[in-house]
């Protein structure tokens, strides 16, 4: 039979789009040749999200003593933090497999590939299975790329996928890559015992972040015992009595950097292989498929959402495009993606969340703007906790006053950036932010102390020498 709608892929942006298709009305079969939830669910934000958390009690427990508590000796099993992680995720797949029946959407478990722009195969268990559907969402996501330098398909050589499921804490452990994945993995297992050291080719690590929080945060790894090489780049992996020795190369010359594993986290490339999009008429290149405003291909009734269609690679990015692009083709729903909003969360120690623009990017809009800053220092929250590092910046335009940017760094931020978030999505004001009441004594105070700093009515901030 024909289908309304076919989804290649059963990630966050392919099973959301499932859903809100059945919602608006249409018979929607989703494809996956996994399980449902994609990278984001199985291998990468939740799996990773769940070992931060054993990572982050166990920095609470080195400094248990500032609480009045005293504790002997611990120890971290690794392979209980494995049961748990996989308890969270598997609960996760659980629910959202329930979601899709409970949505009357048929999932076929295989993989796909494209006879025409109408027709879709799908090679399962009992063999191959042919799909026509009016309209076809691609959403088949990312995986990791690898350098190609020598060595790099050695054992040991490892990606997030395999160092997600790790039994044993790696003694020494080499990240290629300073980006969000290698950059919350180095902070993790330093956590756990770890001799951490990342490899970074660009200048700074988390190079599109806003460069006041990347040198801040650069500050507070390597307080963690974290070695962090900038302007490096990983020219060699050979293969020694006792692991790997990464031979990397900056300014300075060559450097042997010994290690148990190597870590290849630099970057990620869209899952194009294997669809045969040429059958089907499909525009792409080694970015992702091509795509309009409307998430439309070259092809007629074909579209594409996520990963795949390259850009900033987040979960909720695709989550996002997957119920646009689904509304759209739908007809009568005015509905978009303000990617100038999207906030974008490391977690790290302490967090990192950003949304709207750097310093640097208003500076290359020629825009004029006020910044305005606070501590969590000063915040009464911050401290009972114990967690007094870090500090909100805001950026406004200066003229309207608009918020333009928030960038945070310390405890929740990845919770807090959604007042900056909304605040840049509805284009308020640093006005309509100070006539809001804010709790006492919460978190997202910081961020209300730092909108009243653009204009120098901060009240738990020194004022500015003039």
């Amino acid at each position: 039979m024909d289908r309304d709608l076919v989804i290649i892929g059963g990630g966050p942006g392919g099973y959301e789009a499932a859903i809100r298709g059945a919602q608006l009305g249409k018979t929607v079969t989703l494809i996956e040749q996994g399980r449902v939830g994609g990278t984001c669910l199985n291998r990468g934000c939740i799996p990773t999200k769940a070992l931060y958390k054993n990572a982050e009690t166990v920095n609470s427990l080195k400094k248990m003593i500032e609480f009045g508590v005293s504790l002997g000796e611990f120890t971290f099993d690794m392979s209980t933090a494995q049961k748990r992680k996989d308890e969270v995720v598997n609960k996760l797949v659980s629910g959202v497999d329930q979601l899709l029946k409970g949505n009357n959407i048929e999932v076929i478990k295989g993989k796909a590939s494209f006879k025409s722009s109408k027709v879709v195969q799908v090679a399962t268990e009992s063999g191959i299975e042919e799909i026509t559907a009016d309209n076809i969402i691609i959403a088949t996501g990312s995986s990791t790329s690898l350098v190609p330098v020598p060595g790099i398909h050695l054992n040991g050589v490892i990606s997030s996928d395999e160092i997600l499921n790790f039994e044993e804490v790696p003694k020494r452990l080499v990240v290629l890559g300073g980006g969000v994945v290698g950059v919350e993995l180095a902070s993790i297992f330093a956590s756990f015992g770890s001799e951490v050291t990342i490899v970074e080719f660009m200048p700074k690590i988390l190079f599109r972040l806003d460069d006041e929080l990347s040198k801040k945060l650069t500050a507070y790894l390597k307080k963690q015992g974290i070695k962090i090489m900038t302007g490096t780049g990983l020219k060699e992996v050979q293969q020694s009595e006792d692991g790997l020795i990464g031979i990397v190369e900056n300014e300075k010359g060559k450097t042997e950097l010994k290690c148990d594993y190597l870590l290849s986290a630099a970057g990620r490339k869209p899952n194009t292989d294997g669809l045969n999009l040429e059958a089907a008429g499909i525009e792409y290149d080694k970015k992702g498929i091509k795509v309009d405003g409307n998430y439309k291909t070259s092809a007629e009734g074909v579209y594409a959402i996520g990963d795949v269609i390259g850009g900033t690679m987040l979960a909720h990015i695709s989550s996002e495009e997957g119920k646009v692009c689904v509304e759209k083709l739908c007809g009568g729903h005015n509905a978009d993606v303000n990617y100038n909003a999207v906030p974008s969360c490391i977690f790290t120690f302490p967090e990192v969340a950003t949304s709207g623009m750097t310093e640097d990017d208003a500076k290359a809009s020629n825009i004029e703007y006020l910044v305005g800053k606070s501590m969590f220092g000063a915040n009464g929250k911050a401290l009972t906790m114990g967690e007094g590092e870090g500090f909100v910046k805001v950026l406004a335009d200066k003229e309207s006053h608009k918020i333009i940017g928030v960038h945070i760094m310390g405890p929740h931020a990845s919770d807090i950036i959604h007042d900056g978030s909304m605040a840049i999505r509805n284009q308020l004001t640093i006005e309509n932010i100070k006539e809001s009441v804010f709790a006492h004594p919460t978190l997202s105070e910081v961020f209300y102390e730092a909108v009243c700093s653009c204009v120098g009515e901060a009240i738990h901030s020194m004022p500015k020498k003039k």
